[in-house]
């Protein structure tokens, strides 16, 4: 008699968890901050495909870039770091200027040290923090503020990274490169008239700028001013020739300006810069498929859906 009744037991249990996970209220999606929304209905990205971003940095970073610690004798912490990078041993040697930091706080030497270091062991949160200590040791340099601004975008702490930007050219209003990193901090939160007056602004103070001049065709794309985008990637092109992304974007403008072969001779050349660059490839590809089924068929409509990749240029210089 036991085992029918334990039989029906578990059923029971069994039931109830079913229906109680049945009856679990589903999450519901969460609505995109309207600070992250374009700004203008005008502002479309349907036409093309904007290159994916790096996975979100989840680091934390640390409250202070000096190393607390303590020791009976005196130790020189700078020739214990100058020794373990010797022998290889970054992450010591960046242990080793942290303490030293805390020995001399006001040392900017060991915070560019401790910044350099930092990125490249990859940790992005110490970087910024040493950059932001920097800058507070260097109140009228608008350079420390401009170089934590670049560590916030890649931490994709982009709100941090327009104050800080904005500190950069409150403190140096003829500094192009503020307006630049600006600029590419509204266009990571896609705020596209933002980024685009800020680029403009580095291009008036700067014309030569032509890591600006890529990034504000780039936004000229995301808008869908493709006309301006052709100018303005031009003269991007003209400046920075050797820089494979310029010359795919400049073929994904002319692409969107019906200048086929134009830009087939951009990707071709964007290839030519960097063989494995596969944005381009599949540019240049795809253009000449379109091109294969035009010929073979040439009252087919030119398809929508078929994407040109373009993307921005995070380069510091």
């Amino acid at each position: 008699m036991r085992c029918p009744i334990l039989t029906v037991c578990f059923a029971s249990l069994s039931l109830a968890a079913c229906h109680q996970e049945q009856a679990a209220p589903r999450p519901q999606p969460r609505a995109m901050p309207s600070s992250l929304m374009f700004p203008t209905p005008e502002v479309s990205t349907h036409r093309f495909k904007l290159a994916a971003a790096p996975a979100k940095v989840t680091e934390e970073p640390p409250e202070k870039a000096a190393l607390e610690h303590s020791h009976l004798g005196a130790v020189d912490h700078s020739d214990r770091a100058s020794a373990l990078r010797d022998d290889g041993d970054l992450a010591g040697a960046l242990a080793e200027t942290r303490r030293a930091l805390y020995d001399d706080p006001d040392n900017t030497e060991l915070l560019e040290q401790i910044a350099h270091q930092a990125r490249g062991l990859g940790q992005r949160g110490l970087c910024a923090e040493a950059l932001r200590e920097m800058k507070e040791l260097e109140p009228d340099d608008a350079t420390p503020a401009i170089r934590e601004a670049r560590a916030r975008i890649e931490l994709k702490d982009f709100t941090t990274a327009v104050a800080v930007a904005r500190e950069a050219i409150e403190r140096d209003e003829g500094n192009a490169e503020g307006y630049h990193v600006l600029g590419r901090a509204y266009l990571a939160m896609e705020d596209l008239p933002n980024a685009i007056s800020a680029f403009k602004m580095a291009v008036t103070l700067q014309p030569e700028h032509g890591y600006a001049l890529n990034n504000l065709g780039f936004a000229y794309l995301r808008a869908n001013r493709d006309e301006d985008a052709v100018q303005v990637l031009s003269e991007a092109s003209g400046l920075l020739p050797n820089i494979s992304y310029v010359a795919n974007n400049l073929g994904v403008a002319l692409e969107r300006m019906g200048r086929k072969d134009d830009a087939r001779e951009a990707y071709s050349h964007a290839m030519e810069l960097s063989p494995k660059y596969v944005k381009a490839q599949i540019n240049a590809l795809r253009l000449n498929r379109m091109a294969s089924a035009a010929s073979l068929n040439p009252e087919l409509p030119d398809p929508e859906a078929a994407f040109p990749i373009a993307e921005p240029l995070d380069a510091d210089e």
